[in-house]
């Protein structure tokens, strides 16, 4: 992953800016972009800061504003349809894919039902109407099985 330039830099390319310098002159003469020059110069302008914008952090999901819905839908009819489930959201306005419904669940811990054999409750080939969810919390990490736990 790329680092920032640092603070001390960005003060400097802005200050020969300022001082009358092109932007390309001031990317020539400090070995960096003219595009980085550019964007620093006009952010500068705007905001009056030189400072880079924070980077990585938690990703918002348009679904967690509708999680009682989403919940509440399921729970009332468990074998809802993922696309089922993006026309009633599109109904009130919110377009989501179904396989974008489909990642949410799975990362807020909801899984498809299977039985105590751990198989689906359905032959994949028969044609059977959609299956139920349920939850199971999510764990922060699965344990990994040594080799000596296999069977040969």
């Amino acid at each position: 992953m790329t680092k920032a330039y640092s603070m001390d830099l960005r003060r400097r390319i802005v200050r020969f800016v300022e001082a009358g310098h092109s932007r390309r002159s001031a990317a020539a003469h400090f070995e960096v972009s003219a595009a980085f020059v550019v964007r620093l110069v006009a952010a500068f302008r705007t905001s009056g800061n030189y400072a880079p914008k924070p980077e990585g952090g938690w990703r918002y999901s348009k679904l967690d504003p509708q999680r009682d819905f989403l919940l509440r839908r399921v729970s009332d009819k468990p074998d809802i349809t993922m696309p089922e489930l993006a026309s009633e959201l599109a109904a009130i306005g919110l377009r989501i894919d179904p396989a974008s419904l489909s990642r949410w669940f799975r990362r807020n811990g909801y899984r498809y039902k299977k039985n105590a054999a751990g198989i689906r409750t359905r032959s994949p080939g028969r044609s059977c109407r959609p299956r139920a969810m349920d939850y199971a919390p999510p764990t922060a990490a699965r344990a990994r099985r040594s080799p000596a736990d296999f069977r040969r």
